[in-house]
């Protein structure tokens, strides 16, 4: 049976039913390939730029610090061995590349996924059109309270629309991303998804 749910205008009302692509809202939800896809997401944002300087790169230590021998003390080659303050550091960080390959198959089953369960969740809502007239911010926080749409809420429009993405800019728990631009981590984190009707054919054509 063909997953459906309610159409809603911009102020609120229920203006029919819309059927919902069956592909992308009851499919498998398997918990362990959402988890190893926001994992390989998460990490791929790492930058790896830490570094550490280990004792052949830290400043000074051209010289033995004291005689070899007579001291009592244990021999010492340089004022750059980890031990010493100031000296080396062993086995730290250096730059690298946190990002992890997911093959696409995998990353589509954990988006999937993560639709079916929030549509279960009854966090998805379809609008038939924003249509602001203006960048607002006001308005646009009016349509989303019309929704039911509170928290976290992410927007999935079927285009760039300047006047939707400038309005929701100063909403800081909001986000708006193209049906086309869709991944794992902003579904799994949005307490609702809104989506404009238009944008439900494009989400079919890219992920069914």
């Amino acid at each position: 049976m063909m997953p459906e749910t309610t159409l809603y205008a911009r102020t609120g009302e229920a203006i029919g039913t819309v059927e919902l692509p069956e592909e992308l809202f009851a499919a498998p939800v398997n918990a362990a390939v959402i988890h190893q896809a926001v994992t390989a997401q998460l990490a791929g944002r790492r930058l790896g730029t830490h570094d550490t300087k280990t004792r052949g790169e830290v400043a000074g230590g051209g010289r033995k610090p004291y005689r070899q021998k007579g001291t009592g003390r244990a021999r010492q080659g340089s004022r750059r061995a980890p031990h010493y303050t100031g000296g080396g550091t062993v086995f730290g960080p250096h730059p690298r590349s946190y990002a992890q390959r997911l093959p696409r198959k995998m990353k589509r089953l954990a988006l999937v996924g993560a639709l079916t369960a929030k549509y279960g969740d009854d966090a998805v809502r379809v609008l038939d059109a924003f249509g602001l007239e203006e960048i607002r911010t006001k308005a646009l926080a009016a349509v989303l309270a019309n929704l039911g749409a509170g928290g976290r809420v992410l927007i999935v429009s079927p285009a760039r629309d300047e006047r939707l993405d400038l309005s929701a800019r100063n909403l800081p728990q909001v986000d708006v991303l193209l049906a086309d631009s869709l991944n794992v981590v902003d579904v799994i984190r949005a307490d609702v998804i809104v989506i404009e009707q238009p944008a439900i054919a494009r989400l079919e054509e890219v992920y069914a």
